[in-house]
């Protein structure tokens, strides 16, 4: 007795179920696994998170630092929270913002201060300056960016570099002292045309 031939829909049904389990197999080997627990000497992280975007809000309400980074490991026993390559976005009480970045960051116990090393470098955009550092401390509640190390100012054409660099964001200021040493071209005029 021969068996009956299956059906139409019996072929569609399991042309339908191996095309799940191919799709299935593909979504599985796309998860993307996380890298390995860090550790150092400041113990061991109670999390770490990938891909991540922190906002500072002030009294206000208003966000006026926001930092992202690849990772971060936040650990425990310090309250401290180190970043990798993070590219923060500091805003003043006038709504400017700034801008830094360095190759290496911590946060401090709750936060504050965002401490940056490793090529450090703090840009305002709006009067077109860049410093340059190696470590760069910022105190998210006075505005307060200041390097101890030997830091360059450029502001092109202009660039001036000391050991000591302090800047007020909300007051718009800043200061480079020790052993400050500059370049200032000339202002040159074009000659009227006639």
């Amino acid at each position: 007795m021969a068996l009956p031939q299956p059906s139409f829909r019996v072929w569609l049904f399991l042309v339908l179920l191996a095309l799940g389990g191919v799709m299935a197999l593909l979504d599985t080997s796309s998860v993307r696994e996380p890298g390995a627990v860090p550790r150092d000497a400041a113990g061991e992280p109670d999390f770490y998170l990938e891909g991540a975007r922190l906002t500072r809000f002030d009294d206000e309400g208003s966000a006026h630092q926001r930092v992202e980074t690849p990772r971060l490991v936040h650990t425990p026993h310090d309250d401290v929270t180190r970043l990798e390559t993070p590219d923060a976005r500091l805003v003043d009480n006038a709504g400017r913002v700034w801008l830094a970045e360095a190759d290496r960051g911590v946060l401090g116990p709750g936060g504050n201060p965002l401490t940056l090393s490793g090529s450090a470098r703090l840009h305002a955009p709006e009067d077109r300056w860049q410093l340059d550092t190696e470590v760069l401390h910022y105190d998210a509640n006075s505005g307060h960016a200041w390097s101890d190390t030997p830091a360059l100012l450029r502001q092109p054409p202009q660039r001036m570099s000391g050991e000591r660099f302090d800047a007020w964001l909300h007051d718009n200021r800043a200061r480079l002292t020790d052993n400050v040493r500059g370049h200032h071209p000339p202002e040159t005029r074009e000659d009227p045309q006639p």
